[in-house]
């Protein structure tokens, strides 16, 4: 086992503490699959299906097999304690797939995997038997909301549709709005991290008068580091590497 390629491979890809260093890798048959390297390891993530690659109930997904009772039985429908429980770790695979393709920029892949976990949210709050689920559904969609709308406003900024981009963070406040006025109020709404993170992003965008092109763009990099907007700030420092 000392020589196998697994073991190579270790030993030429160290573990970083602290940062999420991974791998596309094309496989025999033909796919990619994402490597990603964990402090006792290695780990694969599919692309396509389940990050697991299992096939619950022969679907692609659990959220294709609730979808499916769903329409089979419109009128009698309701999520148990138990699928609720097998949907929700469904949902904490396809995050760390999420935060895995946001290390790559594939926003397309981020926006799939984050619009699978909003499917999952609000099968479970509308459909779930217990009102503990229901809350729990809740409380993830805006985090959800927030990052579908930043990642569709960066794909946006990214193909240099700045308008449109502002218009993707108006329409996620919009959303998360609605949400809170379902369920809490409009004070929840206005103190709300997901709604501060989007008006900061959105107050990125909007036109300004500055000294130079060049430093426009520093201010919003700083700005974007500064909220945490790792996707947008990918794009800025390539803007800035271009105009050298």
């Amino acid at each position: 086992m000392e020589n196998t390629p697994l073991t190579e491979l270790l030993r030429s890809w160290p573990h970083e503490p602290g940062r999420l260093n991974t791998r596309l890798s094309r496989q025999d048959d033909g796919r990619d699959v994402v490597l990603v390297r964990v402090e006792l390891g290695i780990l694969q993530i599919e692309l396509d299906g389940r990050p697991d690659g299992l096939k619950p109930g022969g679907a692609d997904s659990m959220l294709d097999v609730a979808g499916a009772r769903a329409v089979a039985s419109p009128d009698s429908f309701s999520l148990d304690e138990g699928i609720c429980t097998q949907l929700r770790d469904e949902a904490g695979l396809f995050s760390y797939r999420s935060m895995v393709r946001s290390t790559l920029e594939d926003f397309e892949g981020v926006l799939h995997d984050t619009e699978h976990n909003i499917r999952i949210s609000e099968l479970i709050r509308r459909h779930a038997v217990s009102a503990s689920d229901r809350s729990h559904a809740v409380e993830t969609l805006p985090p959800l909301l927030m990052m579908r709308a930043r990642v569709r406003s960066t794909m946006l900024v990214r193909a240099g549709e700045i308008t449109h981009a502002r218009a993707a963070l108006d329409v996620g406040l919009r959303e998360i709005e609605e949400v809170f006025r379902e369920s809490g109020g409009h004070a929840r709404f206005e103190a709300s991290p997901e709604v501060r993170m989007l008006r900061e992003m959105r107050e990125l965008l909007v036109p300004r008068l500055p000294s130079s092109q060049r430093e426009e763009i520093r201010s919003r990099l700083e700005q974007a580091l500064a909220v945490e907007n790792f996707e947008l700030a990918a794009i800025l420092r390539n803007e800035l590497r271009q105009m050298h």
